[in-house]
């Protein structure tokens, strides 16, 4: 790996791992579905004039209905479900459970796409549900139903990403990942829309909330998928996953240094659970030929 693309790579996981601790600190002032509409609307606006500068087809009339989906499954469910934990959570929590998004994608691969569920995936699979028990049951966080909850809200988002991963490969041929990041912000945003007046702003407005927004937006989401898919490009998408790895550890540093959360060895231990369980579903041996 270049020390160009080792750069890009940490730059993500320090990104996307502040994108909890960024949700943690807006969902309370904003509300649930606040918090997930700015954030896919400012991100989806960036990228379409992204696209516009770049003349860039998104070709709306023929993809509409499909930007609509993914934007549901992709963004509008997920940032949601996640909003609504940061409220419950530490930051650490949700994005330790985020890197078990491997594992549901493994699943649902064996369901409804034929793969191979191989003995080294179903451990993996195993030892990553145990890690998220053993840190929801011993972590520094009290056990009662609010955590119960908001786990099993994050725990949807990542079933969300693991139903996008078969949605794009069966229904999405034709249409390039660019299209596809900024189709799914622009259609998680008018998903949104209509429920907001049925989600009233909760605290006040201040500069830091204002900035906090503009950051979740433009930088976790609008500059993280550029910098995504150049890693893909470069790397490959193996290689560009072991940001999943990176991106808990940031979370918890992100956490403890800005939001005074607590780090305990239940906490790494749970951690460390959850990453091998995904190295162990993403990298898989390679088959021998005769």
């Amino acid at each position: 790996m270049r020390s160009a693309d080792l750069l890009r790579l940490i730059s993500l996981a320090a990104i996307w791992g502040a994108s909890f601790l960024f949700m943690r600190v807006l969902a309370p002032v904003v509300g649930v579905l606040w918090s997930a509409e700015v954030r896919v609307g400012l991100a989806g606006i960036a990228l379409l004039t992204l696209m516009y500068v770049t003349n860039r087809a998104m070709n709306f009339r023929t993809n509409w209905k499909s930007f609509l989906i993914l934007g549901t499954i992709n963004s509008a469910l997920p940032f949601a479900l996640y909003s609504y934990a940061a409220l419950s959570i530490p930051a650490g929590y949700s994005a330790i459970v985020n890197a078990t998004s491997p594992l549901w994608g493994a699943v649902m691969g064996a369901a409804f796409l034929g793969e191979r569920l191989t003995l080294r995936k179903m451990a993996g699979m195993a030892i990553g549900v145990l890690g998220v028990a053993f840190l929801v049951r011993l972590g520094p966080v009290e056990f009662n139903s609010k955590l119960v909850l908001a786990v099993l809200a994050c725990v949807g988002a990542t079933l969300c990403y693991a139903i996008v991963g078969i949605y794009t490969k069966k229904k999405l041929t034709g249409i390039t990942p660019m299209q596809m990041a900024t189709g799914s912000q622009v259609g998680a945003a008018f998903v949104l829309m209509p429920f907001l007046p049925l989600a009233p702003v909760q605290g006040e407005i201040t500069a830091t909330i204002a900035m906090v927004a503009v950051a979740l937006a433009l930088l976790c989401s609008a500059v993280a998928y550029l910098i995504y898919f150049r890693l893909m490009a470069d790397l490959g998408p193996t290689k560009a996953l072991t940001v999943t790895f990176l991106i808990p550890l940031f979370a918890l540093l992100w956490g403890y240094l800005f939001l005074n959360e607590h780090i305990t060895m239940n906490t790494v231990i749970g951690c460390a659970g959850v990453v091998l369980a995904t190295w162990l579903v993403v990298f898989q041996p390679a088959q021998k030929t005769a």
